[in-house]
């Protein structure tokens, strides 16, 4: 088989050990990556950093475009269809690390507040890949689950979906929504000032989707108010500049890495990678090889509340007020560094491990809490006294 040209973002994890196999690899920054460097490319693989479009691709010879990411908001997809260019994405990939970087958020607000899981709802606005990850989840931690999809609903005739209005009643209330700015399921301000003002004082509101999903200048309008919900942010309008009066008044902020894990990254390679492998009619060989993961085995009294365990264990695992912190420095800056630093955040973030990678042993075995454990998908046993268990704060 000829050998291809491949041009790819140069962040994406693992990009010439697997796709070196198809030809000549040229790493390039996504902002980087223009006209000029893709006239000789085969094959071009992005993250949402390059806009790929009729300004990118005319006059090039690409034939196969790939993104390491869920979401195609970057991508046209309907010039690369209309141009017989294959396209495929990495949707899912990233699934289960937001999803805990979720249930993280939700332990450290009820933690902080004195709450219980059971005594929580959940409202899930988008029940996809990530959705429904978090709706198993929350249901598995004893939360009651309110769902609302209104492109499932149609789909599927359930009455399990419920209308918006009811869902933002819910005590938590978490966005998986796609990024659609026209239609009949626009989500572009889906949460404006009148759907804010549905949110209870006590309640508290999550978003990993898509900053637009919710109109940041009335929820920093609602959050100045001194009524507003508790708000964990990790996407913002007007990325890589949000607001940072809003930075200020959130509860915990991050900068876009809720599904920044290891294994999120090396599993958007790996399905990209399969995708060429199929558009090309070979057999896919390659396969992520992760380093293993420093004091992995920890010891957890189970004696404690569920959210008291859950808290003390997912601090050990992943500190996501760490994340809060470096974003918060940004205020530090003058305006005109702060949109760099921001990327330099993402493009530098030291990507965390997913829960399935540690092993919890319990002291003494509680029945309850493993279940919740492996629902997180912790791997868990009970304790044993050996050397290599490693108690949380050692």
């Amino acid at each position: 088989m000829a050998q291809l040209n491949l041009v790819i973002d140069a962040a994406i994890p693992h990009a010439a050990e697997a796709f070196s196999e198809f030809g000549r690899v040229h790493l390039l920054p996504g902002d980087h990556i223009d006209r000029a460097a893709l006239q000789r490319a085969d094959v071009l693989i992005v993250r949402s950093v390059t806009r790929v479009n009729a300004a990118l691709l005319e006059t090039t010879p690409v034939r196969f475009v790939g993104s390491a990411t869920i979401g195609t908001d970057h991508i046209d997809v309907a010039y690369l269809k209309a141009r017989g260019i294959a396209f495929a994405n990495a949707a899912g990939c990233n699934a289960d690390a937001v999803a805990e970087y979720v249930i993280t958020a939700i332990v450290e607000v009820l933690h902080r507040r004195g709450a219980e899981l059971t005594q929580q709802s959940v409202g899930i606005v988008g029940v996809g890949n990530i959705g429904g990850r978090v709706a198993r989840l929350a249901a598995a931690l004893g939360m009651r689950v309110l769902k609302n999809d209104p492109p499932l609903q149609r789909a599927t005739g359930s009455t399990e979906y419920l209308p918006l209005q009811t869902v933002l009643g819910a005590d938590i209330v978490t966005l998986h929504v796609p990024l659609h700015r026209s239609g009949p399921d626009a989500t572009v301000h889906l949460l404006n000032g009148e759907r804010l003002q549905a949110l209870q004082p006590h309640s508290l509101l999550i978003n990993t989707a898509r900053g637009p999903v919710i109109d940041n200048s009335a929820l920093r309008t609602r959050l100045q108010s001194g009524n507003g919900p508790d708000t964990v942010l990790d996407v913002w309008e007007h990325e890589p500049a949000p607001d940072p009066e809003l930075v200020r008044r959130v509860s915990i902020g991050t900068p876009h890495i809720a599904g920044y894990s290891l294994e999120g990254k090396a599993r958007a390679t790996q399905m990209v990678y399969e995708a060429l492998c199929r558009h090309l009619g070979r057999p896919a060989i390659w396969q992520p090889v992760l380093p293993p993961v420093p004091k992995s085995h920890i010891v957890l009294d189970s004696s404690l509340p569920p959210v008291a365990a859950l808290h003390t264990l997912l601090r050990h695992v992943y500190d996501i007020w760490q994340d809060d912190h470096r974003l918060r420095e940004m205020l530090k800056l003058p305006p005109q560094n702060r949109a760099e630093y921001f990327e330099r955040l993402r493009r530098t973030y030291p990507l965390r491990r997913e829960f399935s990678n540690f092993t919890v042993r319990l002291q003494p075995h509680g029945e309850a809490l493993a279940r919740m454990l492996r629902a997180l998908r912790f791997q868990v046993v009970e304790y044993q006294n050996n050397q290599h268990t490693h108690p949380i704060g050692e």
